[in-house]
């Protein structure tokens, strides 16, 4: 078997040339033998052979020659009825069987390279399979997958650090127990509804600690019924952090507007100080009570407003101005579409870096521009531009509107003006976070608006590398 298979093994021309010597050998055989053994099947060999490496048309050229050395050196006579019958057999015999071993060469080269796309495939599929399975285990994002019923059918490293648990312990367990809020995603299976959203929820942990959890999840149908795929972050840190933010925020506000509220107090008690003090040299109210109880309230009153509150404690650092930029348009942006005002933002790619508070800066940012907001509330034609200019020392973001101005810009930063919407706080606070971080807010009138100014420092690159 293996020497009948080293026939059909080599080039296409070696293949050939094996043929033709074949050939030669039969023909010469057939010629030398005398008597009535015909050897014309002889030459099915090379026939196959010649029919796994050549065209049709060159197959039956080498049928029609193999033939005809058939007809000629066999011992048979020839005559027009039974040679020609006897050829036209040859040739369909020799021809066929050299199109027969073209056509299975040809299904089993096919055969092949199907093989070989279905060896490859497998073997992307495989790696995509190893690809994706590193991707899950080294997510710093819990990723569960679950049954109809809330099984887990998968859980990463990831999830069981989350939970609290052993490694290899959550396949299995039911998933509503530490996030009962996925419950109403099972119970929708009825229904045929596939879901492709986020939520934050309620998580528990084994040891029943309780934190936030934000979950992006789908679902997707399977033979075995509905899955639910879902990747789930811990944000009780980031709970955490914006609720201290937020709190140091409003102490750092209140502080500033007990300051302002005591100094008016200790304005108003230092008039009535006056009048307390000229009627108690006139001695006209001398040993009256009620004048005596009076001088003591003004005395706790001067005590009050005396009291010396803390600063707002400077936590100023490198800020990048252009992300907090970034990060106020996209706060505002929906406003002013609701609003119908058109928004212009001119803000340099080379922003250099400056000293703030980030938090409160934006707080500024955010409290100038809503300002604008209600200054050009149902206005035709409304506008309001937000620029940021580069300086030596300092960069400057410009807030424009075209509201039509202020009408009494000289109280503008005042504390308690009896022109304001509400407590008239809003730019005194935001001129004293400002100036709390060697900053500064003022204004400036512009044609048919206003145009407020927010200064900050530039990091010296002396001061960035100390």
């Amino acid at each position: 078997m293996d020497m009948y298979a080293a026939f059909f093994r080599g080039s296409s021309r070696a293949i050939v040339f094996r043929a033709a010597a074949l050939i030669a050998v039969v023909a010469v055989l057939d010629w030398r033998i005398v008597g009535e053994i015909p050897l014309g099947f002889l030459y099915l060999l090379p026939m196959m052979m010649v029919g796994s490496v050549l065209r049709p048309w060159q197959i039956a050229s080498v049928a029609a020659l193999c033939t005809f050395l058939a007809e000629v050196f066999d011992d048979l006579t020839w005559n027009l009825r039974a040679g020609i019958s006897r050829d036209v057999l040859y040739f369909a015999a020799f021809f066929g069987a050299g199109l027969f071993v073209r056509e299975v060469n040809r299904n089993r080269r096919a055969a092949m390279q199907h093989l070989e796309e279905i060896e490859q495939q497998s073997e992307a599929r495989r790696e995509a399979e190893r690809q994706l399975q590193i991707l899950i285990e080294s997510s710093p994002a819990a990723i569960i997958t679950a049954d109809a019923g809330g099984a887990v059918l998968m859980a990463n490293e990831a999830a069981h650090r989350m939970l609290a648990l052993a490694p290899d312990t959550l396949r299995g367990q039911s998933i509503h127990r530490y996030f009962p809020s996925l419950v109403n995603i099972s119970r929708q299976e009825a229904t045929s509804r596939l879901y492709r959203t986020m939520m934050q929820s309620r998580g528990q942990r084994a040891d029943g600690e309780v934190f936030l959890a934000e979950i992006c999840f789908s679902t997707y149908p399977t033979e075995r019924g509905t899955r639910l795929a879902a990747m789930i972050l811990d944000t009780s840190e980031e709970l955490r952090s914006r609720e201290e933010t937020s709190l140091q925020q409003m102490m750092t506000g209140s502080r500033i507007a007990a300051a302002a509220v005591s100094h008016e107090v200790r304005n108003v008690s230092g008039a009535i100080s006056v009048v307390h003090q000229n009627l108690a040299r006139s001695g006209l109210l001398s040993g009256n009570k009620d004048f005596e109880a009076l001088g003591n309230l003004l005395h706790a009153l001067e005590r009050i407003a005396s009291v010396d509150l803390r600063q707002y404690t400077d936590q100023t650092a490198e800020t990048d101005l252009i992300s907090v930029l970034d990060e106020l348009r996209i706060v505002v942006a929906p406003a002013l579409r609701e609003a119908g005002i058109e928004g212009t933002w001119d803000i340099p790619a080379d922003l250099p870096v400056v000293w703030a508070d980030r938090q409160n800066l934006m707080q500024v940012f955010l409290n100038v521009t809503s300002n604008g907001i209600r200054a050009l509330a149902e206005r035709n034609g409304a506008g309001l531009g937000v620029a940021a200019l580069i300086h030596e020392r300092s960069v400057s973001v410009e807030f424009s509107d075209n509201g039509g101005g202020v009408l009494y810009p000289d109280r503008l930063f005042h504390p308690f003006q009896q022109e304001a919407e509400a407590s008239g706080l809003g730019l005194f606070l935001s001129r004293a976070l400002m100036r709390a971080c060697r900053g500064e807010l003022r204004y400036e009138p512009v044609p048919d608006g206003s145009c407020f100014i927010v200064e900050m420092p530039v990091v010296e690159s002396s001061e960035s590398a100390a």
